[in-house]
């Protein structure tokens, strides 16, 4: 076990933001895109921003295997039990190549199965969400550091969703299961954490992704008094085959129907995972 969490947790932070910053140097410099194996796009930025990463981690928790997702990529997958790093070192790229300001840096330790803290920054906004299961979470910007809490389940309920990845079964779900017609489209991982600002209520994603995608943003979540279900309606686990959530819901703690029903346009495709 993991001895002082929330040691671990700055460390942690220090990381994402080293990262961030060297991100936004070589956005500076400019970059190349790249296409990898699997579609997705890569530049230079990811693997910077991993490698410096996964040298900080090396020292804060020693012993501790890093899953990361260049390195995944790459063939480069650690020997791992029940404590492990899932990190992304920039989530959202689409997003990013395009020049939006949408991306992460995304760092979560997982425990027995279960995300038990989390990093998620905002380099483009100097903004940083960072959360302990079941203890608390923080929002760090320019003003200093706030707690943040989930919001109380309200009649009005305002949804968050992908910006690259809505799909007419997110919008039936959300229209026939939760009664909501509008939503807010946001990328990376920042959805988690507007739903753990308490800036909305629910999150749903009904098409896959990878496991180092989701673990930050759900452990900052969980920090806050939310929530996040897989397909069955119980909390979405981690250590899954080949790393990959089929489908998940995040809400502000209250359990929201099922969303297995809804998958059903995947079934037999729609495998490979597309980021948060």
């Amino acid at each position: 076990m993991i001895e002082d969490e929330a040691a671990l947790l700055n460390a942690c932070v220090d990381a994402a933001r080293a990262a961030g910053a060297e991100i936004l140097k070589l956005v500076e410099r400019g970059f190349e895109v790249e296409t990898k194996m699997d579609e997705s796009p890569v530049t230079v930025c990811d693997r910077a921003a991993e490698s410096i990463i996964l040298k900080a981690l090396a020292k804060a928790a020693p012993g501790v295997p890093v899953i990361a997702e260049e390195e995944v990529a790459a063939g480069r997958i650690p020997q791992h039990d029940d404590i492990y790093f899932l990190v992304d070192p920039l989530d959202g790229t689409k997003e990013f190549v395009r020049g939006g300001d949408d991306y992460t840096v995304n760092i979560g330790l997982i425990v027995d199965g279960e995300p038990r803290l989390g990093v998620v920054y905002q380099p483009a906004c100097d903004k940083l969400w960072a959360g302990i299961a079941g203890e608390d979470a923080f929002l760090e910007d320019g003003s200093g550091r706030v707690a943040i809490r989930t919001r109380e389940l309200r009649e009005e309920r305002a949804a968050v969703a992908s910006k690259s990845h809505f799909t007419q079964a997110t919008a039936d779900y959300l229209a026939e299961a939760i009664g909501l017609c509008d939503h807010v489209s946001v990328g990376s991982s920042l959805k988690f954490c507007i739903v753990a600002e308490g800036r909305a209520d629910i999150y749903p994603r009904l098409s896959p992704t990878s496991e180092w995608d989701t673990a930050a943003g759900h452990a900052v979540l969980l920090g806050a008094g939310g929530r996040v279900d897989g397909l069955d309606g119980k909390p979405l686990r981690y250590g899954k085959t080949a790393f990959l959530n089929r489908g998940f819901c995040a809400t502000a703690g209250w359990e929201a129907p099922a969303i297995g029903p809804y998958m059903e346009p995947f079934a037999g495709g729609g495998e490979l995972p597309q980021g948060v």
